[in-house]
């Protein structure tokens, strides 16, 4: 059965929904010889071919999703013209699509990053509307009055924006350094350590430990991950309100959850 070219595409870990149809208008994208356009459908008789190479069609691909605890030093982009390690220099080879980070952090953030090689998950959980927080640890020097926190929950102004944490507390800390955990919707660049600075605060150390319901599980050291199973896909997909097929190998043990429960998302259109 055939499917929008779009789609196609995405399910191939090239790129979002989105993504792929700006390659396509762009005239990237050729479908049986003929220059593809928005509105085309494609299936495994088709010769799709991107950028003057073909993808081979094999129907819908089994969905992958990594959890990395990324190391401080580490960038999250594909090449890096300066050539510092990159999360996806160490990653498993896939046979279809290429990995996709879901969102980024950058190159003095460690912590929780996600990886797929489908692009349509990815764009889900990195679109502001599906409502899908993240979670961050923080190391200041000083510790936050009440006031202060409630200013950073209420909203401040910074660079002509209203910039805020959904939510704030204090987790520990000795002498100088104290540590808060810190969570946001969206996670603009920076955001985190601009909040902290406005007021005076400069954060020392900052990891990411959760991304909506997935938790970095502290079994997994600096530089690794690992690979989430069936029962957690098909339970991420749903909350996504994504369809989901050709799961993983069920008869393989089932590993432990990495999902914490998670309050019920909007369906987006």
């Amino acid at each position: 059965m055939s499917e929008k070219l779009q789609k196609v595409l995405a399910s191939h870990g090239l790129g979002s929904r989105r993504q792929m149809e700006k390659w396509i208008v762009a005239g990237r994208v050729v479908v049986n010889g003929q220059t593809a356009t928005i509105g085309d459908r494609a299936d495994a008789t088709d010769r799709v071919e991107v950028d003057g190479r073909r993808l081979t069609i094999r129907g819908a691909q089994v969905p992958r999703v990594l959890v990395m605890n990324k190391r401080q030093g580490v960038i999250c982009t594909r090449r890096d013209p300066q050539g510092r390690e990159t999360v996806f220099d160490a990653l498993p080879r896939i046979r279809e699509g290429r990995w996709i980070s879901v969102g980024r952090l950058d190159i003095n953030t460690s912590g929780l990053l996600l990886l797929t090689n489908d692009g349509t998950l990815a764009h889900r959980l990195t679109h502001p509307g599906t409502g899908m927080d993240r979670e961050y640890a923080v190391r200041i020097q000083g510790t936050l009055t009440e006031e202060e926190m409630e200013s950073l929950i209420s909203g401040v102004e910074i660079d002509g924006e209203i910039q805020r944490f959904s939510d704030l507390r204090y987790y520990d800390g000795r002498g100088s350094n104290h540590w808060y955990h810190a969570v946001l919707m969206e996670g603009r660049k920076h955001e985190v350590r601009n909040l902290f600075l406005h007021l005076g605060y400069r954060v020392s150390r900052l990891k990411r430990v959760r991304y909506g319901p997935v938790v970095l599980p502290s079994r997994l050291r600096r530089g690794q991950f690992t690979e989430m199973g069936p029962d957690d896909l098909e339970t991420l997909y749903g909350l996504l309100h994504l369809p989901v097929a050709n799961l993983p190998d069920a008869g393989k043990p089932t590993p432990r959850s990495l999902l914490i429960p998670y309050p019920e998302l909007p369906v987006q259109a």
